[in-house]
């Protein structure tokens, strides 16, 4: 059993600065109200953008985050700002989506984690970044992440 305590929400109801960078972002964790109950939780950001470490012109993607929590949930607000926290971080596609998954992997220590990024094309070519933390639970309903294919103009 991990030792790991809630944070408790602390921007919730308030205002709130928004983070510098990643680093300076707090995930806030609370007790999760059905820790009897195995169930997904997704998160979904359809506009995160970050900076390209080599050119600093933005990129996009829709990233799509399902975790099967243990003792703990992450707070959404604290949630939202760590996101938007990359606005002005530079970092490749690969770099940033499995970081996030990681950030949110220390925080709370959830069962099952998995990250789908889909990234909107530079140069002609879209990344997207899966990573997960191990097999899908098993008789557990996880849906499909929902974003197809980058198709271009095809």
């Amino acid at each position: 059993m991990s030792e790991i305590e809630p944070t408790g929400p602390t921007k919730l109801g308030q205002p709130a600065e928004q983070p510098a960078s990643p680093d300076e972002a707090v995930l806030d964790t609370l007790a999760n109200p059905q820790a009897g109950n195995d169930y997904v939780i997704r998160f979904t950001a359809a506009e995160f953008t970050c900076l390209c470490p080599i050119t600093s012109q933005p990129d996009f993607a829709h990233l799509v985050i399902d975790y099967l929590p243990d003792r703990l949930i992450v707070e959404s607000k604290s949630f939202k700002l760590f996101l938007t926290s990359y606005r002005n971080h530079g970092a490749f596609h690969e770099d940033c989506t499995v970081e996030i998954a990681q950030r949110l992997v220390d925080a709370m220590e959830p069962k099952w984690l998995r990250i789908g990024g889909y990234w909107f094309p530079r140069g002609g070519i879209p990344i997207d970044v899966f990573y997960q933390t191990g097999p899908p639970p098993a008789d557990l309903w996880i849906p499909d992440q929902g974003v197809p294919p980058y198709r271009g103009r095809g």
